[in-house]
This record gives C-alpha cells, sequence and structure tokens, in this order.
C-alpha cells in the first residue's frame, strides 16, 4: 500500500509540472511533448531549462526581418 502512495504522489506533482511546462514550450514554439522529460529522474528538470536557456526559439522573430 505505501508503494502505491508514493507512485500517486510522484505522478501527481509530475502532472503539476508537465502541464505548466507543456503550456510554455507550446508559447515558445517547441511541441509540448518535450514536457515529457520532467519524468526523468535527477536532471529532466535541469534538460528542460537547458533546452528553453540555450536553444533558439521557433516562433522568436529575428533582429534581420524587422530591418
Amino acid at each position: 500500500m505505501f508503494l502505491f502512495t508514493e507512485i500517486a504522489h510522484s505522478v501527481i506533482v509530475g502532472l503539476m509540472i508537465v502541464i505548466p511546462v507543456g503550456i510554455i514550450y507550446k508559447r515558445a514554439g517547441f511541441h509540448p511533448a518535450w514536457a515529457g522529460l520532467v519524468f526523468l529522474p535527477g536532471f529532466g528538470l535541469l534538460l528542460i531549462c537547458l533546452q528553453l536557456a540555450l536553444t533558439p526559439w521557433p516562433n522568436q522573430n529575428s533582429n534581420t526581418e524587422h530591418q
């Protein structure tokens, strides 16, 4: 019984993180399925932060388009 409560807790916390991260990915122009990285133990959130910080966003306008 204890194992079930730990798994349920992990799923609930994971969903509380996956849904907002999926929305951030969608608004940034990435596919929201990348939010599934949250479920990688240990470094999932780190990978998400690095990807959002270091890769160019597909929906971001470049400076050359406005000139």
